[in-house]
């Protein structure tokens, strides 16, 4: 499904369950070294679905453990994205000659926790969002924005320098096609600057709904 969402030239791999069999690099497994049961096949399949992608971008099999900033670390010229959820994990990679950064994000399509929308949502979210579940109780629209911010971020990341602060939820205007699949994403502070000196402070992508699961994507080409 996360397919759907991405441009050419970007790989990706799915699973709906951990019964994929995945043997961890020592680097991987440390990772998890006393975690439970469910956290390591999620984590396992999660790993696979990585090097699936990578396998068909061309690459051998690697590991792919956090960096310094906590992110996934990808073969010397490729990018990535990572994500799980319950029922789904997925990984979409590309060569970052085509693809200047992207990040993909899947929820349920339930409700976000009491409270949760307050503190991620800024006032304009708030209203479409409103007006949007209430047009179309079908799609959780807050979890939706959740999700799309989720993307935003695991894109942004990255891009910024160590000495750059974190992305915070309400550092980022989200605007949502609700019949096209469309979204647009503002940062509303200092964007990471491009290879061509630009500042990046627009990320467009799309999303999209089905078995029960959310699903956002966002991707960057690398003429932007």
């Amino acid at each position: 499904m996360i397919e759907e969402l991405l441009p050419g030239g970007i790989m990706s791999s799915e699973a709906f369950d951990d019964s994929r069999p995945c043997a961890l690099f020592p680097a991987e497994a440390a990772l998890i070294n006393g975690a439970v049961e469910k956290r390591r096949r999620e984590f396992a399949t999660a790993r696979w679905c990585a090097r699936d992608a990578l396998i068909r971008l061309g690459y051998p099999l690697v590991p792919v453990v956090p960096g310094a900033k906590g992110a996934p670390v990808w073969p010397s010229g490729a990018v990535g994205s990572i994500t799980h959820c319950a029922g789904y994990r997925a990984a979409a990679v590309a060569r970052s000659c085509d693809i200047t950064t992207l990040g993909i994000d899947a929820e349920p399509n339930k409700p976000l926790p009491a409270g949760i929308l307050e503190v991620i949502a800024v006032e304009e979210e708030l209203r479409w969002v409103t007006d949007f579940l209430r047009r179309d109780p079908s799609v959780r629209w807050d979890r939706l924005l959740f999700s799309a911010k989720e993307s935003v971020y695991k894109a942004w990341f990255p891009l910024a320098p160590l000495r750059q602060p974190r992305l915070d939820f309400t550092q980022a205007s989200i605007t949502c096609d609700p019949a096209g699949g469309g979204l647009l994403a503002r940062a509303l502070v200092e964007g990471p600057q491009l290879r061509d000196g630009s500042e990046l402070r627009e990320f467009s992508g799309r999303w999209l709904v089905r078995r029960g699961l959310l699903m956002t994507a966002i991707a960057v080409a690398a003429s932007t």
